[in-house]
């Protein structure tokens, strides 16, 4: 009777170990940068728990090329340990918030053989199953347009083009009006002024007339 009553009071103050649940991680898709310019590469996640005292974050890179990943970073126990033997050895630094769910890191001094893909992932106890996110990383001598930037452009332009169509139309539509009312008033104003012009006729009564008497 004692452990029914025990494992009642359990289920209803939701005392005992909580259910794990998914995680949901984000990072960018691709990001572009500069040769020699720093680059932060971001890393959030969503979790249906509080971040947990034992939050944890690891990226790992691959190279463009290459099938072989390498890890770069991981953060945890509060303790961020940083890469310092591979390619990014002190030029990579945390700059994420673990507190505020995020494990962003900054590239410094990239170079063309920093092209690759980053992953990160993300434990927030209970929650630790989820998908890792991936961000490409791209860097070029000069930043290229990019395609939604040019996409605007031509939107806009087009929406322009068009403004400027309904404005020709209208103004087309009221020069012609105006010229045909002008037409109108010049016309009745020259009908009135030949009828005032016609010499009036007066009334002369008939002549008299005198009959054979």
């Amino acid at each position: 009777m004692l452990t029914f009553v025990a494992l009642a009071l359990v289920l209803f103050l939701g005392i005992g170990p909580q259910p794990s649940q998914s995680i949901t991680i984000y990072t960018g898709w691709e990001r572009h940068a500069l040769v020699g310019s720093d680059i932060r590469l971001s890393c959030s996640f969503f979790s249906w728990h509080w971040t947990s005292d034992d939050v944890t974050f690891s990226w790992s890179y691959r190279a463009d090329g290459s099938r072989d990943s390498i890890s770069v970073f991981h953060y945890t126990g509060g303790v961020a340990y940083l890469d310092n033997k591979g390619p990014f050895r002190d030029r990579l630094e945390f700059v994420g918030n673990p507190a505020r769910r995020d494990g962003s890191i900054m590239i410094k001094g990239v170079d063309f053989g920093d092209n690759g893909t980053f992953t990160c992932d993300a434990k927030n106890p209970p929650d630790i199953v989820g998908r890792p996110s991936a961000v490409r990383l791209l860097v070029f001598e000069k930043v290229p347009i990019q395609a939604g930037v040019i996409t605007g452009a031509i939107i806009g332009a087009v929406l322009g083009l068009l403004v400027l169509i309904v404005v020709i139309y209208y103004l087309m539509r009221f020069l012609v009006a105006r010229r045909v009312f002008n037409l109108s008033v010049s016309k009745h104003g020259k009908k009135k002024g030949k009828e005032g012009s016609q010499p009036r006729q007066l009334w002369r009564p008939p002549p008299l007339t005198c009959g054979p008497l």
